[in-house]
């Protein structure tokens, strides 16, 4: 089974300051109404970063959900600026240019999984090498897409990794509420692939699991379903008051294992890290989404060239709403 070694170990941890970093500045752009809605990565930096870098991004997709973009970091700064343009409504700013493979944002409930599989069925007939990573929440286990594209991915052997990330909540619903399952990866089994659970506060842990799902696709085994298990430090969004329904002591008990803290002093033990490094680090992250703020709030909104790729030639309705579009775009110009 991979490990990542201590090198590997630096970088994860700098993915994980930065995304953190970055999402803290973003809840307070939300505040001053400068972004829309934002779902905090606290919590969930470990389980992304970790299974981000087990792959390979010359070959592997990522399909993320909605707190998954700041820890993609790997994959290029081309992924902040479309999640930053996407964020500001931009209607096509999820678009992230080739050859980066990962896929817009998705925060309709299990939606992307269903289309990580198609993707990775695709790539089987087309003999192409890597696999698909797709990510989604606990709560996204409850839809049918998670089902019919788990029932379909075994069947076919398709080169998938079902990351599920069980932060507790699905919004406010707890996970005893979610499944009577004893626990998530075990719904693999209806599947016939194999199912794991894994601390997602442990980055190695995560990375060895993706690693060896990974192995396993690659080799024409098929899919691996990861249940990566951590507890949301923040608010499922910033529409959301986490403090009505989360047992303060819970919470309490959640923020002694925030994975930030455990592998900095990990790293800090082996003379891997120090003060000034995240000091810089930090300073970094704050300056790089900055940058991505304001080339995003000065891309000039795009026309009804969003409606272009629907269909192969325009229907009643899809005509109708790209005349509207356009009385809409030129009155904004006036």
């Amino acid at each position: 089974m991979s490990k990542p070694n201590d090198e590997q170990l630096q970088m994860i941890f700098e993915d994980m300051v930065i995304a953190r970093t970055q999402a803290g500045r973003l809840w307070n752009m939300q505040r001053q109404g400068q972004v829309g809605t934002i779902a905090p990565i606290d919590g969930h930096e470990a389980a992304i970063v970790g299974a981000v870098h087990a792959l390979q991004t010359e070959s592997d997709w990522v399909l993320p959900q909605y707190r998954e973009p700041l820890g993609l970091r790997k994959y290029g700064p081309e992924v902040l600026d479309a999640f930053m343009l996407y964020n500001l409504g931009h209607p096509l700013g999820g678009h992230i240019p080739d050859p980066v493979k990962v896929v817009p944002s998705q925060i309709s409930l299990a939606a992307s999984i269903p289309h990580a599989v198609g993707l990775a069925w695709g790539m089987s007939l087309k003999n192409e090498p890597g696999v698909v990573l797709v990510f989604f929440g606990d709560g996204a286990s409850s839809e049918g897409d998670f089902y019919e594209a788990g029932n379909l991915a075994g069947v076919l052997k398709a080169p998938v990794i079902f990351l599920c990330v069980n932060n507790q909540w699905a919004i406010s619903t707890p996970t005893n509420l979610q499944t009577a399952a004893k626990d998530f990866s075990s719904k693999a089994a209806a599947f016939g692939i194999p199912g794991v659970t894994v601390d997602g506060n442990n980055p190695s842990l995560v990375y060895e699991a993706v690693s060896e799902a990974r192995e396993h696709a690659v080799n024409g085994q098929g899919p691996t379903l990861i249940e990566a298990t951590v507890y949301r430090l923040g608010a499922h969004t910033t529409a959301d008051d986490p403090t009505r329904y989360v047992p303060a002591e819970d919470l309490s008990a959640a923020q002694k294992n925030d994975p930030l803290l455990s592998l900095l002093q990990e790293l800090k033990n082996k003379n891997l890290w120090s003060d000034d490094k995240q000091e810089e680090v930090e300073k970094a992250a704050l300056e790089r989404l900055d940058e991505a703020f304001e080339k995003a709030k000065n891309t000039p909104l795009l026309t009804d060239s969003l409606l272009d790729h629907c269909f192969a030639s325009d229907t009643s309705r899809l005509a109708r709403q790209r005349e509207q579009l356009s009385r809409s775009m030129e009155k904004s110009h006036e």
